[in-house]
C-alpha cells in the first residue's frame, strides 16, 4: 500500500500526469511516457523550471498541507458518549445541557494566561499570505479571547526595518502587527507572542518587541512541523533581495552576482528565494536564552518544537520542564505552511498522531517523577471539533489548547472575500440567498454588533470570518463535550478516545474499542 498521493503531480505545485490515474505507483510517473509529451508533470516541469518546482504555487496566494495519507491519523479514534452522570456540572437533565460547557482554559506555569477558547493561531510569520490577512487575524483571536503568535522573520522582513549595531531599533511592520491585536483585545483573555529564529535572535526582536512594544510574551523557536530547515519566501525585485541578503539572509541566487542580475532583468526567471537557517540547539544555550528573555522582561515564555526525531521531542519536554516555561507547541508532520518545500511536507517528519503518542509517554514520565510539566499546545492538521476533542483527550490532562494556522486564516480569507463581494455587490450565489447585507450573510454578525458596539463597523471583516468560524467550533466542541457528559475541559480524559485499530492503539496508548469498559461492563453483567 502507497501513503503518498500524486507522487509526480498535484494540484500544489500545479503539476498533472499525462496518463491522469494510470501512473506507476512507487515512481508517480506515466505507465508510459510519450516522447514529444510537453511535460506537464513535476519532473517534466522541472526539466523546465528547475527548483521553482520545489514549492506550492502560486506563492503567496495559497497555504498548503500534505497530502500523503498517513498509515494512523485523528480519524481512527473516536470519541465515546456515555448515558450516565456528569461532570463539572450536577447530573440534572435540565443544568447539564451543552451550552453549559466550560471551554476557557489557562496557560502558563502558574495559569496566569486566560483564553475563552482552547485555541492558539500558531506563528503567522513572514510569508505574503500571512502579511496580507494578518489585520484580520490578530483582530479575530482578540475579539474571541483567543491567542495568535507573529511569526519568524517579521522584523527583518520589514523594508522599513532599522537596524543599528546589527541590532533592530525599529520595525513599523512588527509594531501593526502587535497593535491590530492590542486594538481588539479585552485586557483579560487571549494574548499575542513574538517567536523568533536564529536571525531573529541574533537581531534582538524579542528583546526589542519587549522593551519598546511593551510585549510580555515570547517565543523561542526551533522549528516546525512542515519541514527540517529554516523559513523560506521568495522576493520579486533584486532591491528586495540585495537588501536581504545584506541583513544576513540565504538568497538564492546570489543577487550580489552580475551575471544572476542580468539574468533576473533579461527575465530569465522572475523570483528569488530568501531562506533562513537552521538552529543549533544545547541545552546551556537554550536555558541561556530563557534566562535572558525574563531578565529583559518577557512574563510569558514558550517553546515551538516541530516534528524532529523522537530524541529532539524530549530534549524540548525536559528543557520547558528544566526551564518552567510557560507553553510548549508540538507541531506534527502535515498539518500546513505558507511555503514550504512539497516533497518535504509529504515525506518528512513524525506525523501528528504519532508524534502525540511519543509526547504522552515523555510527559507521563515528567508526571510520575514528580517533575514540572508544562501546560502543552499540540497542533499538526487540527481544523475542526472532533479533531480538538480528540488532540486534547489523547494526551490529557496536558493538552491545554490546540493549536491551528491554515484553518482560522481561511475563515479569515474567505471572510475578507465574502465582505469585498457584499460591498461591492457581487455575492456569490452560495451567499446571496442569506441576504445581500453584511448582517444577513454573516450569521454571528449581531452577536459581534451587540459585543462591539459602535466598534463594530471598524473590525476587519476576515474577523468575522474567525470569530464565525471558531463560534462553529465551539458549539461543536460543547456538544461533543455535553454527549460526553464533561462539562470542562479539565474533566476530559484519555478514556473519552478509543483507537478502531490495534495499530492506532499500539501508537497512542488509546485503548481498543473492543476493550474500552471491559471490567465495567463485566461487574454490570453479574
Amino acid at each position: 500500500m502507497s501513503y503518498s498521493k500524486g507522487i509526480n503531480a498535484t494540484a500544489a505545485t500545479m503539476t498533472k500526469a499525462r496518463t491522469g490515474n494510470n501512473v506507476c505507483p512507487f515512481s508517480g510517473m506515466c505507465v508510459t511516457c510519450l516522447d514529444g509529451c510537453p511535460g506537464m508533470c513535476e519532473i517534466g516541469k522541472s526539466s523546465v523550471r528547475g527548483k521553482e518546482v520545489l514549492y506550492p504555487q502560486p506563492f503567496g496566494k495559497t497555504t498548503s498541507a500534505s497530502e500523503k495519507d498517513y498509515p494512523v491519523d485523528y480519524s481512527h479514534f473516536n470519541i465515546m458518549g456515555t448515558a450516565v452522570g456528569a461532570h463539572g456540572v450536577e447530573a440534572d437533565s435540565d443544568k447539564a445541557i451543552f451550552p453549559a460547557v466550560d471551554l476557557s482554559t489557562k496557560l502558563g506555569n502558574e495559569g496566569q494566561m486566560k483564553m475563552d477558547l482552547p485555541i492558539v493561531v500558531c506563528a503567522m510569520g513572514s510569508t505574503k499570505v500571512a502579511a496580507e490577512n494578518w489585520e484580520h487575524l490578530a483582530a479575530g483571536a482578540a475579539i474571541t479571547g483567543t491567542g495568535i503568535v507573529i511569526g519568524e522573520n517579521v522584523c527583518a522582513m520589514d523594508p522599513n526595518s532599522e537596524i543599528k549595531n546589527g541590532r533592530i531599533v525599529h520595525s513599523p511592520n512588527l509594531e501593526k502587527r502587535i497593535n491590530y491585536f492590542q486594538r481588539w483585545y479585552n485586557g483579560e483573555s487571549g494574548f499575542t507572542s513574538v517567536q523568533a529564529n536564529v536571525e531573529d535572535t541574533g537581531l534582538g526582536v524579542q528583546e526589542y518587541a519587549i522593551e519598546k512594544l511593551g510585549v510580555e510574551a515570547v517565543e523561542i523557536k526551533w522549528g516546525q512541523g512542515a519541514k527540517d530547515i529554516g523559513g523560506e519566501v521568495k522576493l520579486d525585485t533584486l532591491d528586495r533581495a540585495l537588501q536581504l541578503k545584506g541583513r544576513g539572509y540565504i538568497v538564492l541566487p546570489d543577487p550580489e552576482d552580475k551575471k544572476v542580475q542580468e539574468a533576473f532583468n533579461a527575465g530569465a526567471f522572475k523570483e528569488f528565494e530568501r531562506h533562513s537557517r537552521v538552529g543549533m540547539v544545547s541545552e546551556e544555550s537554550f536555558h541561556k536564552r530563557v534566562e535572558e528573555l525574563r531578565s529583559a522582561g518577557a512574563k510569558f515564555i514558550s517553546l515551538k518544537t516541530g516534528a524532529y526525531r523522537p530524541a529532539d521531542l524530549a530534549r524540548a519536554v525536559k528543557f520547558a520542564s528544566d526551564a518552567k516555561l510557560d507553553m510548549l507547541t508540538v507541531d506534527g508532520a502535515g498539518g500546513g505552511t505558507g511555503m514550504s518545500p512539497w516533497r518535504m511536507m509529504n515525506e518528512w517528519g513524525v506525523p501528528t498522531a504519532y508524534i502525540q503518542g511519543l509526547l504522552t509517554k515523555y510527559l507521563d514520565k515528567l508526571a510520575a517523577s514528580g517533575r514540572y510539566v508544562p501546560p502543552v499546545v499540540i497542533a499538526g492538521g487540527f481544523t475542526l471539533e472532533d479533531h480538538m476533542y480528540k488532540g486534547i483527550a489523547m494526551s490529557a490532562p496536558y493538552i491545554k489548547a490546540i493549536g491551528m494556522s491554515r484553518s482560522p486564516l481561511t475563515a479569515a480569507m474567505v471572510g475578507k472575500t465574502v465582505g469585498a463581494a457584499i460591498k461591492n455587490g457581487k455575492i456569490p450565489a452560495e451567499y446571496k440567498k442569506y441576504g445581500e447585507t453584511l448582517e444577513q450573510v454573516f450569521i454571528a454578525s449581531s452577536t459581534l454588533k451587540d459585543k462591539l458596539g459602535g466598534e463594530f463597523n471598524s473590525l476587519p471583516v476576515g474577523a468575522i470570518g474567525v470569530y464565525t468560524y471558531y463560534e462553529r467550533l465551539a458549539q461543536g466542541l460543547r456538544q461533543f463535550m455535553c454527549g460526553s457528559r464533561k462539562f470542562g475541559l479539565d474533566y476530559i480524559t484519555r478514556n473519552d478516545i478509543a483507537s478502531l485499530t490495534k495499530e492506532a492503539t499500539e501508537i497512542s496508548g488509546i485503548r481498543y474499542i473492543m476493550d474500552v469498559d471491559a471490567e465495567e461492563a463485566e461487574e454490570i453483567l453479574k
